[in-house]
């Protein structure tokens, strides 16, 4: 018989100087053996989510949590059991990690980490702890090639990791060929470049995925890429949202958080609306709108994966 009850559990995504991260095999004889997971445990009476992570770290990895902030909330259930997931990011420790209850451990590339077999609910904290903090949306109001070229350069020179080609201004065929050059210009710098366009056509090329805007996504039954390619979304409300997490977006922006002068019509979510509605998908979620890098911060704490924006990048 299933326990209607739901378990609370915190977890830590885990990652050294080399940016790896930590992950431990749960033991054959216990829920989801033998799979690979986030360390964490369930909540004690009394604890709080970042509490009980502490605990859990040092017990079972004699690690000493040092600096954490808020990554992901995922509800998953199973037959047995409804889960709630608290996963946190943890960027600061001190020790060296043991398998103190004999459990194997290994640090691995976060682009690895499909590589390996988690529980069901793990799956969007993979896609998660792959994903930075921050995704910029290459666009010109004026559709010039040229001012676009620069930005992406501006934008690269930053070490952000992944930009999305909107430039909706262009023609079809002046897309096209910048989607080619930025996608070479992208790849040998190791960015992650997707594209704002016609998933079919995008399907045809080497860019790294597709972001749907919010009309293409509500005409989608079913994910338009495989799962090897990445696939965001556009969205403003939760059925938007709902809808991407059900055809297998692997992220989505939701705005506008904030009010924006490109948008002085458009009634902003703000932070508390923002985090009601991304608290009820499991989905890595970028806050747009009015933002910045500088807003980063509160974004986590608002449950965003981190910040969208096309000129708070070019500040």
């Amino acid at each position: 018989m299933s326990d209607c009850s739901e378990l609370h559990v915190a977890a830590g995504v885990i990652r050294n100087d080399r940016g790896e991260i930590l992950i431990a095999k749960r033991p054959a004889h216990v829920h989801q053996g033998d799979l690979w997971e986030f360390p964490g445990g369930k909540l004690e009476p009394g604890e709080t989510a970042r509490e009980a992570l502490s605990r859990e770290i040092y017990e079972e990895l004699n690690l000493k949590v040092i600096d954490t902030s808020p990554l992901i909330r995922i509800r998953h259930t199973y037959p047995e059991r409804r889960v709630l997931l608290d996963v946190w990011r943890v960027d600061r420790f001190d020790g060296t990690p043991v398998g103190m209850q004999g459990q194997p451990i290994r640090w691995v590339s976060p682009d690895d980490l499909p590589r390996f077999v988690f529980p069901a609910a793990n799956r969007p904290i993979v896609t998660a702890a792959r994903l930075p903090d921050r995704y910029a949306i290459l666009d010109d109001e004026s559709g010039d090639e040229a001012v676009l070229r620069e930005r992406l350069y501006r934008i690269v020179s930053q070490g952000i990791e992944l930009i999305q080609l909107r430039a909706r201004r262009l023609a079809v065929h002046r897309y096209e060929a910048l989607a080619e050059f930025a996608e070479d210009y992208c790849r040998a710098r190791g960015v992650t470049l997707l594209l704002n366009a016609d998933p079919e056509w995008v399907s045809r090329t080497s860019a790294a995925g597709v972001h749907l805007t919010a009309e293409r996504l509500m005409r989608l039954n079913g994910r338009p890429l495989e799962q090897d390619r990445w696939v965001a979304a556009s969205c403003h409300d939760l059925r938007e949202l709902r809808h991407a997490e059900r055809i297998g977006v692997d992220l989505a922006v939701l705005a506008p958080v904030l009010p924006t002068p490109t948008h002085p019509a458009a009634k902003p979510l703000g932070w508390k609306r923002f985090a009601e509605l991304v608290d009820q998908v499991n989905l890595p979620v970028f806050a747009l709108g009015g933002l910045s890098p500088a807003d980063i911060e509160v974004a986590r704490w608002h449950g965003a994966q981190g910040v969208a924006a096309i000129r708070g990048f070019l500040r």
